[in-house]
């Protein structure tokens, strides 16, 4: 079974990440992921960068589902934590 560690694993391994936090149950997961590489990117972008670098483990069925909850760059995290 996957655990919440590997998918932030997983994302980070795919793509720059600041900041990520993973919950989940082994199949359903949901990421908060903060990275500069969302910079200028519509919601729907920051979505698809984020699912893009777990694809092979969607596509395999290791991963059943993830549900991305946030997805902000490090201005928008550090607005939201301030």
């Amino acid at each position: 079974m996957v655990t919440a560690e590997q998918v932030e694993n997983y994302i980070s391994a795919g793509m720059q990440c600041s900041h990520i936090e993973v919950e989940g149950d082994g199949q359903h997961f949901y990421a908060k992921v903060v990275s500069p590489d969302f910079e200028g990117k519509r919601l729907v972008d920051r979505h698809r960068m984020v699912k893009e670098a777990i694809k092979a483990r969607l596509l395999n069925n290791e991963i059943h589902a993830l549900s991305i909850v946030k997805a902000m760059t490090p201005d928008e995290w550090e607005k939201q934590q301030g």
